[in-house]
């Protein structure tokens, strides 16, 4: 019972054989090409590569927004084969909607996954209760009743996360969320993520074209070739002990290792795709 335990912890969320084509005017396009990628429970992955590389789709189809033209995909022993609150996705664009204030744009989340209208039939107390955790997980209590044009972008991010993880969900997919960002920003909040995380626990999945980014965040990096037929190219474990201090990676050999090896992969690419 334990090895089969162990066994579905190593294979979260799972890619067999997954190639995604779209037709266009032009005829057909393969995006993705025999995708077999196995993630396991609580893990941090980023996904990295050049632009059309289909990172962004990639996300899609775990997140059940596209469903694969060959293959199958699983989250905790269940096909996906649409949308659902066990898989939460933080866009680039905070996408709030403007005439709510922070605490009710995560409090409409919770009431879709949890309300009446749910199996779990939660009270209005209990909802409240949800959403105030979650806008306190984020670091945001004190902007609860603001609106998004009153707070900064980097705080309608935070909104974003927390309204993503009041739905509690198995997987985080999060698709370049701080790449409209400012440096310091960015870097602020990818520490606050290191530490949501951290107390969450669960899976997360991240695109990113930051190798920075890449290498501070996650367990593994997943190097994608160019498109079109696009496949994962390498895999790059980062071995680096958790909590991770940013200053102190500045000149650790370890991290600098590692994100050479990023930086190799992606010259690589560049260097092919230009010849």
């Amino acid at each position: 019972m334990e090895k089969v335990e162990k066994a579905n912890a190593e294979k979260y969320v799972q890619l067999e054989n997954v190639d995604m084509t779209f037709t266009t005017k032009k005829g057909t396009f393969n995006a993705l090409n025999n995708i077999n990628l196995s993630i396991r429970e609580g893990e941090f992955v980023s996904i990295i590569g050049h632009s059309g590389c289909g990172k962004s789709t990639l996300l899609n189809l775990v997140s059940g927004l596209l469903q694969p033209t060959e293959g199958l995909l699983f989250c905790a022993g269940r096909e996906i084969a649409g949308p659902g609150p066990e898989r939460a996705v933080v866009f680039q664009n905070h996408s709030l909607l403007p005439w709510l204030t922070c605490y009710e744009n995560v409090y409409l989340a919770v009431e879709r996954v949890f309300g009446a209208s749910s199996k779990s039939r939660e009270s209005k107390a209990q909802l409240e209760t949800r959403t105030h955790a979650a806008i306190e997980l984020v670091g945001l209590s004190h902007s609860a009743d603001k609106r998004p044009n009153e707070i900064s972008g980097g705080m309608k991010q935070r909104v974003g996360i927390a309204r993503a993880l009041a739905m509690e969900p198995k997987v985080l997919l999060l698709d370049e969320p701080f790449g409209a960002l400012d440096a310091l920003t960015r870097a602020n909040l990818q520490d606050e993520l290191m530490k949501i995380m951290a107390k969450s626990g669960c899976t997360a999945i991240m695109v990113t074209h930051d190798v920075d980014e890449s290498i501070l965040l996650s367990d593994r990096v997943i190097m994608m070739t160019n498109g079109p037929s696009a496949g994962i190219g390498e895999i790059l474990e980062v071995n680096l002990p958790r909590p991770r201090v940013r200053l102190d990676l500045a000149e650790n050999k370890d991290y600098n290792h590692l994100r050479s090896e990023v930086l190799r992969f992606l010259y690589e690419r560049h260097a092919q795709k230009a010849a």
